[in-house]
């Protein structure tokens, strides 16, 4: 127990280190960290909760039997990142489907864009505003899923899980510029279309479930096992 509770609290030095000696909890503990952005990301490419299940196991899996490929330790999270933004790109190409961030050319019009993300306020006192806020929870995850293919990508890594330009950029393959025009158009899209719901609610989107957690750690773990 004292093992997996220094494995779970250590960063991501720690924990890449014990990935290399075949410690069987630090593929579960990293599993747990990284789950929910890493779905997250698929999701926004593949536009499909089961490929990005799909697409988030297969990632594990080259990651975890390609270690010595991470060059950076402390960077460990964004190499998973763009793992698995590409796993999902491929994904998309294979599936004869629109492909998306292909040559990460600005949009056109205003570059820019580093609009401040606020957090979103999710409490709600009676049955009303819960029903109201997953209402609107609903609307922004709909919004979202109706941007164009780039602007979802770079909305997802940036205003949902809050990952900088110069991570989203490396995540996707596209000049930090793309990503600052692509967020302001995305926000833009979306303010048009929820008015001032928009800032209050977009964190809370594609909440990752216990259960979707629990398939993918499972699903991971049968396949590395002898």
């Amino acid at each position: 127990m004292a093992g997996h509770l220094r494995i779970a609290a250590g960063g991501e030095p720690d924990v890449l280190d014990a990935l290399k000696r075949g410690d069987a909890q630090a593929f579960e503990t990293v599993m747990r960290r990284h789950n929910r952005r890493l779905f997250r990301i698929a999701r926004s490419i593949l536009k499909d909760e089961g490929e990005a299940e799909e697409a988030v196991q297969e990632a594990y899996l080259r990651a975890f039997t390609h270690l010595d490929q991470c060059a950076d330790a402390g960077r460990f999270g964004a190499w998973l990142a763009r793992i698995v933004a590409n796993e999902a790109l491929m994904r998309l190409r294979r599936g004869s489907r629109v492909r998306l961030l292909a040559d990460g050319r600005p949009v056109d019009g205003d570059e820019e864009g580093t609009a401040e993300v606020v957090p979103l306020w999710t409490a709600a006192s009676n049955p009303e505003e819960l029903f109201a806020v997953a209402e609107l929870k609903r609307l922004v995850e709909q919004a979202i899923d109706e941007l164009p293919d780039g602007f979802r990508a770079v909305f997802m890594l940036r205003a949902v899980e809050q990952m900088s330009v110069q991570e989203t950029a490396d995540c996707l393959g596209i000049p930090p510029e793309t990503v600052k025009s692509r967020l302001h158009r995305a926000r833009a899209l979306l303010q048009k279309a929820l008015s001032d719901h928009l800032d209050r609610l977009v964190p809370t989107a594609f909440g990752f479930a216990g259960e979707r957690c629990d398939r993918i750690v499972a699903g991971v773990l049968a396949r590395l096992r002898p």
